[in-house]
C-alpha cells in the first residue's frame, strides 16, 4: 500500500468512502466470536456501486488485495483482514425496488435483513430468511456465505431466494445480474458462482430476492423427545399431517434449554417435566382455520406412536416467541458461558442420529469429559456440534490442547456419512485447509478454475476457502 495507491483510493471515494482511523476501524478488525484479530492499512466504505468498481479497480491495477466484509457477523474467519483492504458495504443500504406482483425485491448488499423483512412485509409480502445475527447480517454477506437459518426446510438456503445478482469483478468491471426472472435458460447461471463464494470472486453489490405471500396463520410447538431419532420421525409425521406447510423444526438439548434459562433473562421452560431432546415445531397456512387443529393433530399421532413425551402448543402469538426465543438465543447463552470447539456439519436427515453418535463416540475417545452441546435444523440435516471444556477446566487451554483432535473427530465423523464439514457457515479461514482432503481432485480443479479465470491476479479475499 503506497502512498500514491491510498491517495487514488480517498480521491475516488471521497471523504466519506475511507477511514484510517483506527478507532473506527476496530470493530471490523474483529470477528464475532473475538477469534481472529485482523489488520487493514485503510477501511472503504463506497456509496455506490460505481465507487466499489473505481475502488477494485484501483487495487486490481496495483495487486493490492481486498477483504470485503458485510456486517462482520461471519464465524469462521472469512471477513476479517490481515493486511488487506477492508471493503466494507455497510454504506451501501437502499431498498431499490419493491415488486409484490412478481413476488420480488432489489436491495443494496448492505442492506441488513430486518430492514428486508420490513420493507417485505410493508408490501405485504414475506422475506423468509430468518436467523439469529438478522439484526446485524447484511445481504451481501449473507449471499456470500449462501446462509441458511431456521427456514430452509420450507424456503430454502439463500441460494434459492436469490433471482439476480449485481456484483463488481474482480478487475473493476461492473456485471449487472439483477434480473427478476424464474425461468432462463440462456446459458450458465452466472449469479451461482457469487452465492456462497465467500467474497473470493467479486463483490456482490446488490441483488434481486424472492419475497412470498404472508401467512395467514402459524402453529408452534415446543415438543419433548428421547432421542434424535424420535426427532427425525416427529418431522416425517409433522410433514405428513400438514401437506408440507412445516416451516421450522428445530433441535434443542436439555443441556441447551437449561443454560438459555441461566443465562437469557426472561425465559421460562414451556413443559413441566425435562426431556433429553426438544423438538421446536412451526407450521404456516394460507388460511387462519385449522392451524392449531393440524399440528394437534400431528403431535397426537405421534404421541400414539411413542415418539413425543410431552408438547406443548402456543397459545398466541407471544407465546410462539417465547418458544423461538429459547432456540435463537441459545448461541448467546454458549457466549456468556465461555467458548466451545464448534462445528457446523449436516448430512442426509435420515442419518442424522448416526451423525450424532459417531461424532459423540469420536470425541469422548479423545476427551472423554467434554460436554457436549448439539442443536440444529433437523429439517435441512444441519447440527451445530459444540464442545465444551469439561466443568472447571480452562476454556483456553481446553482448546489449545484438543482443538484440532476434537475437529478432527468430529470432520472424520461427518466423512464416513458423505456430509459436509460447513453446512451453512461457509470455509473461510477456519476450515481452508482442509477444503482439498473433503473434495475430489477434479472439483477442486474446477474451483480454482473458475478462481483463476475471474480472478487471475488473486487479490479478492486471498486467504479464504481455496487453496493452492
Amino acid at each position: 500500500m503506497t502512498p500514491e495507491i491510498r491517495d487514488a483510493l480517498k480521491s475516488a471515494l471521497g471523504p466519506k468512502g475511507w477511514t484510517e482511523d483506527p478507532s473506527e476501524i476496530a470493530p471490523y478488525i474483529e470477528d464475532w466470536r473475538g477469534r481472529y484479530q485482523g489488520e487493514t492499512p485503510i477501511m472503504l466504505t463506497p456509496g455506490s456501486t460505481d465507487e466499489v468498481a473505481a475502488a477494485v479497480k484501483i487495487c486490481a491495477e496495483s495487486g493490492v488485495a481486498i477483504t470485503p466484509q458485510g456486517g462482520n457477523t461471519g464465524l469462521v474467519g472469512g471477513s476479517t483482514p490481515k493486511g488487506e483492504v477492508l471493503l466494507s458495504l455497510r454504506r451501501m443500504n437502499a431498498i431499490r425496488e419493491t415488486d409484490p406482483l412478481n413476488d420480488a425485491i432489489t436491495v443494496e448488499a448492505g442492506c441488513v435483513l430486518t430492514a428486508v423483512q420490513d420493507a417485505a412485509e410493508e408490501a405485504d409480502r414475506l422475506f423468509p430468511l430468518s436467523l439469529g445475527a438478522e439484526g446485524t447480517a447484511t445481504i451481501g454477506g449473507l449471499i456470500s456465505t449462501n446462509a441458511g437459518g431456521v427456514a430452509v426446510l420450507r424456503y430454502g438456503m439463500m441460494r434459492d431466494l436469490v433471482l439476480g445478482i449485481e456484483a463488481v469483478l474482480p478487475d473493476g468491471r461492473i456485471w449487472n445480474g439483477l434480473r427478476a426472472l424464474r425461468k432462463d435458460n440462456t446459458g450458465y447461471d452466472l449469479k451461482q458462482l457469487f452465492i456462497g463464494a465467500e467474497g473470493t470472486l467479486g463483490v456482490v453489490t446488490a441483488a434481486t430476492l424472492k419475497v412470498y405471500p404472508r401467512p395467514a396463520a402459524r402453529a408452534v410447538a415446543f415438543a419433548g423427545v428421547g432421542s434424535i431419532g424420535d426427532a427425525v420421525k416427529l418431522l416425517g409425521m409433522a410433514k405428513k399431517a400438514s401437506g408440507g406447510a412445516v416451516t421450522g423444526f428445530e433441535l434443542v438439548p436439555r443441556n441447551g434449554v437449561e443454560l438459555v434459562l441461566q443465562k437469557i433473562d426472561g425465559t421460562r421452560d414451556p413443559l413441566s417435566e425435562p426431556h433429553p431432546w426438544y423438538c421446536l415445531v412451526e407450521m404456516s397456512f394460507g388460511r387462519k382455520e385449522g392451524a392449531e387443529e393440524t399440528m394437534e393433530a400431528a403431535l397426537a399421532e405421534a404421541f400414539e406412536a411413542g415418539v413425543v413425551q410431552d408438547a406443548a402448543i402456543a397459545k398466541n402469538e407471544t407465546e410462539a416467541q417465547d418458544f423461538w426465543r429459547i432456540r435463537e438465543t441459545l448461541p448467546e447463552a454458549e457466549k456468556v458461558e465461555g467458548g466451545s470447539i464448534k462445528h457446523d456439519i449436516s448430512s442426509a436427515v435420515s442419518l442424522m442420529p448416526e451423525l450424532y453418535e459417531r461424532a459423540a463416540e469420536k470425541v469422548r475417545a479423545v476427551t472423554p469429559d467434554a460436554r457436549l452441546i448439539v442443536f440444529g435444523h433437523v429439517g435441512d440435516g444441519n447440527l451445530h456440534f459444540n464442545v465444551r471444556p469439561p466443568e472447571g477446566e480452562d476454556d483456553r487451554a481446553f482448546f489449545e490442547e484438543y482443538g484440532e483432535t476434537v475437529r478432527a473427530a468430529v470432520h472424520e465423523a461427518v466423512g464416513e456419512l458423505n456430509g459436509s464439514i460447513s453446512a451453512e457457515h461457509g470455509i473461510g479461514v477456519m476450515k481452508r485447509d482442509e477444503l482439498p482432503a473433503r473434495k475430489s481432485p477434479v472439483e477442486m480443479d474446477m474451483l480454482r478454475a473458475v478462481k483463476r479465470s475471474l480472478d487471475p491476479k488473486n487479490i479478492m479475499n486471498p486467504r479464504v476457502m481455496l487453496t493452492d
